[in-house]
């Protein structure tokens, strides 16, 4: 079978480097055609490089965008163009910093041996940042659980058929929330157990404001929902506070709010027309092999 394994890129020579040579020694005894697909998402920084180590990876592109557009639109450029330019039964999405370990691009492969139509998520069993941001992590899967119903235990690192990919290209979320669109349109998806590894190189770029967009771009797929609990649960709440409604009784309320009307800013993120559009934000492509 043909794998291509899709890396988002942003100013990480050195991590896609290293991670280049640690994928072609993870996959040099698997017999699939295994292609990379780098995005270079208009890195500010020189990213191309020399690979000495690629002799088992079939081929080796990376396409140099105009603009940059952030990791989750990053991502879908990237599927599109794929989709549209590659032969591919699976596409196989993780981030290029080592955070995704290459050493479970094996388990994704056996697994999608397996089950040919189903979408392979990595659910996060343990994570390498600090008490803190792990705490916030919980939160963030807290808060998705109760404002979506849904449980999202995963991010970018996936196995994907191309019947899934073909539906996330005709999904205007996906423009804005990779793992969001994926949990809305795959109801059966197969797990295997993922440990977020240490970036090669520098501290990680997932910083608290950007775990809590990411985590209120992800509840924004599912604002129908949110809306009709957020409704629920402001009945409910005044209806307990009502005898005793003060400022500090009232805060979670605004909280809600805030909330409320954030996720309805980042909805308006998804844009079919722009994501039909995005290959033309491609400035040129860099054949390695």
């Amino acid at each position: 079978m043909k794998y291509v394994i899709l890396i988002p890129i942003y100013n990480d020579r050195e991590s896609l480097k290293l991670l280049v040579e640690k994928i072609n020694s993870e996959i040099k005894d698997l017999n699939h055609e295994i292609s990379l697909v780098v995005i270079n998402d208009a890195s500010s920084q020189q990213i191309i490089d020399t690979y000495p180590n690629i002799e088992s990876i079939s081929s080796f592109e990376i396409i140099n965008m105009k603009e940059n557009r952030g990791h989750a639109r990053c991502i879908a450029s990237g599927l599109k163009y794929i989709f549209e330019k590659k032969d591919f039964d699976f596409v196989i999405p993780m981030d290029g910093d080592g955070e995704d370990r290459p050493e479970e691009i094996r388990n994704f492969i056996q697994l999608s041996e397996e089950s040919s139509e189903k979408s392979i998520i990595g659910e996060r069993i343990k994570r390498s940042e600090g008490l803190f941001f792990q705490l916030c992590y919980q939160f963030h899967k807290l808060l998705t659980l109760a404002f979506t119903g849904h449980s999202i235990k995963f991010g970018n690192f996936t196995c994907l058929p191309k019947s899934t990919v073909k539906k996330l290209l005709d999904e205007k979320a996906t423009w804005n929330s990779f793992s969001g669109s994926l949990k809305k349109i795959e109801k059966d998806l197969t797990s295997i157990p993922s440990t977020r590894g240490k970036r090669y190189f520098g501290p990680s770029q997932m910083s608290f404001f950007n775990l809590l967009k990411h985590s209120l771009s992800i509840i924004s797929v599912f604002r129908k929902t949110v809306l009709i609990r957020s409704a629920l649960f402001i009945i409910f709440y005044i209806l307990i506070i009502k005898s005793f409604a003060s400022v500090i009784t009232s805060l979670p309320l605004v909280l809600l709010l805030i909330m409320i009307y954030s996720i309805s800013s980042l909805a308006l993120r998804e844009n079919l027309d722009e994501f039909n559009k995005s290959l033309t934000n491609i400035h040129d492509i860099d054949n390695i092999k």
